[in-house]
């Protein structure tokens, strides 16, 4: 009898460790995807401008002085101390960046108005370089763009909930979750939602699933600046958080002093 309860018992032990396992380990069986298949996805997409960005704009040409009137006055004394190419180095003097309005516009010095809403950076060095040559400048500049602010926000079951940017201008969800310190034991990792705010100012709201490989492959591994990430908790945690309500136990109180009432009564009468 006692050996069928053992073996009763360490069946229970392996379902619930092999239940644990799929509820907790990330990306399963992530070495059976296709080697092809992973090299083709892992490409990030190029960011783009959205309202509310913060970007650096670097125009430079042989003649220093020919370029100074295109470059704010906070990227200049960078560039005159040599500290630009060093993005820890870099302020947050509004004399050095330019903020991107809501009608995805920038105010760029001497041409004016410049429209960069959408583009990356490619598309948007070349609109810099039509606005200045040869209009302003005889020589065709060089144009260096870097974005300030791609950050995301990762909120819920993590250790350590905050606003994350990065120096490189690319992160990804596990990037994401691991400066936050992972996720906490009591979150769910197949119910990862991901808010997304596009260029042209709507959102998407994406479930991921962390236990699945797949996510490696899917367009929203890769994040873009302002992804805000929220991690649920699981049943244990929300079964762990739940109280009865004030009105249920002012009830029951009631109900017990009127219980405690009728049998003191009780007592008396016999």
């Amino acid at each position: 009898m006692k050996v069928k309860i053992l073996a009763i018992l360490s069946l229970l032990l392996l379902v619930t460790s092999c239940g644990s396992r799929k509820e907790i380990a990330y990306l399963q069986e992530a070495d059976q995807i296709p080697l092809e298949v992973l090299q083709q996805s892992m490409m990030p997409a190029n960011t783009v401008v959205m309202p509310g960005d913060l970007l650096d704009i670097l125009v430079a040409t042989t003649n220093l002085e020919a370029s100074k009137p295109f470059n704010r006055m906070g990227v200049l004394t960078e560039i005159a101390s040599n500290s630009y190419n060093n993005s820890n180095n870099t302020t947050n003097n509004s004399q050095n960046f330019y903020l991107v309005d809501q009608d995805g516009n920038i105010e760029f010095p001497v041409v004016g108005t410049l429209h960069i809403g959408g583009m990356n950076k490619k598309q948007i060095e070349e609109t810099v370089v039509e606005a200045l040559y040869p209009k302003y400048l005889s020589e065709r500049p060089s144009v260096d763009i870097r974005f300030r602010n791609f950050k995301v926000s990762v909120v819920g079951e993590v250790k350590n909930p905050g606003v994350y940017t990065s120096l490189n201008e690319r992160m990804n969800i596990l990037e994401a979750l691991a400066m936050a310190g992972d996720l906490n034991i009591t979150a769910r990792r197949d119910n990862i939602m991901l808010i997304r705010l596009n260029a042209d100012g709507t959102k998407n709201v994406e479930v991921l699933n962390l236990n699945d490989n797949s996510l490696i492959t899917s367009p929203y591994f890769n994040l873009q600046q302002n992804d805000i990430i929220y991690v649920e908790p699981n049943k244990s945690k929300i079964n762990q958080s739940w109280t009865i309500p004030p009105a249920v136990t002012l009830a029951l109180s009631s109900i017990g002093t009127l219980v405690s009432i009728a049998t003191l009564i009780v007592t008396i009468t016999k």
